[in-house]
């Protein structure tokens, strides 16, 4: 048995398809088939039950993968053992980052990040929060930025700053001419959302709902297949409601749009936005060098929660209804 089978064992279960593992392991397809034949025969069990379309691990199969994935992860503390003893930051860096944070925040500190730690490889993939969740637990990303609390067993959560809602009122609306938006007129009938996946939404909609909990006019409420705020801002400006967004996104409006957002009464409320990884994770120094870059690019107000409220990023069913 080596690391190498191991690993082309990992690559099935992900892709659940021979080539396609094979091609993300630079490998031909043979020599991948024969290195899981190999360790099958070794083992006197068979890991997939290649009748099955796609691919899928046989029960003990399953087991296996299971305990491989933690010998891998395993093996891969050891190199970083290394490097954290000699004082290195330095290797890949795997980062998943949900679509309503990586828009504002990654222009803002991606380029100091490359440019002073040219040997760190990091790889971004914009993900949802289940899928970051998903990826950490099987060691496809190294940490997360999200929307936070998740109180979720064996992840640590870092808090980087802690963004306000801001809301959208466009002309026209009841709202218009208002200073701020008072906690009460956040009315879910009236707020245009995000597509169901986003924590962002959910937030919206306990934040509505514990408003404004008699407000269950859910069928005035336009939900789209899409994840950018620029379609709601659109929607917003052509009479269909307002909407809410994130601080960092109201920030970097035009000039036109920036004269439509208002903040909403004290306690103003937040999104907690934390960067999350194992427990065991041992690439902490550049983890933490990360969030002290985040932070250096970001306005000094967001970095403590101060006075404002955090807002649960799952949905809350005791208030949705």
């Amino acid at each position: 048995m080596t690391l190498t089978q191991l690993k082309y064992v990992l690559a099935v279960d992900t892709y659940r398809h021979f080539a396609a593992a094979a091609e993300s392991c630079f490998v031909t397809q043979p020599t991948l088939s024969m290195q899981i034949n190999k360790l099958e025969k070794e083992l006197d069990v068979l890991i997939f039950d290649r009748n099955k379309h796609p691919v899928e691990p046989t029960v003990i199969g399953a087991q296996i993968i299971k305990q491989a994935r933690t010998t891998m992860q395993e093996a891969k503390r050891i190199e970083e053992l290394v490097k954290g003893s000699k004082g290195q930051v330095s290797g890949e860096f795997r980062l998943g980052i949900i679509p309503t944070v990586s828009t504002n925040l990654l222009p803002r500190f991606l380029r100091v990040v490359m440019e002073k730690y040219p040997e760190i490889e990091l790889k971004i993939e914009e993900l949802q929060t289940e899928q970051i969740l998903e990826k950490l637990d099987r060691d496809q990303i190294d940490a997360g930025i999200l929307a936070t609390p998740l109180d979720k067993t064996g992840i640590i959560e870092k808090p980087l700053y802690y963004e306000p809602f801001m809301a959208y009122v466009p002309k026209g609306h009841r709202l218009e001419n208002e200073d701020f938006v008072l906690h009460s007129e956040l009315r879910l009938s009236d707020m245009l959302l995000l597509k169901n996946g986003h924590c962002f939404r959910d937030s919206v909609i306990n934040l509505c709902a514990s408003a404004f909990p008699d407000d269950h006019s859910n069928h005035k409420t336009l939900e789209f297949q899409s994840g950018n705020f620029e379609t709601l801002i659109r929607l917003a400006n052509n009479g269909f409601g307002m909407t809410l967004l994130p601080y960092l996104m109201a920030l970097d409006l035009g000039e036109e749009e920036r004269q439509f957002i208002k903040p909403i009464e004290h306690p103003q409320p937040t999104r907690e936005i934390s960067m999350i990884y194992s427990k065991v994770q041992l690439k902490i120094s550049i983890i933490d060098l990360l969030a002290e870059e985040i932070q250096a690019q970001l306005p000094k107000k967001l970095l403590s929660p101060q006075a404002e409220t955090v807002v649960n990023p799952k949905i809350d069913k005791k208030l949705a209804g």
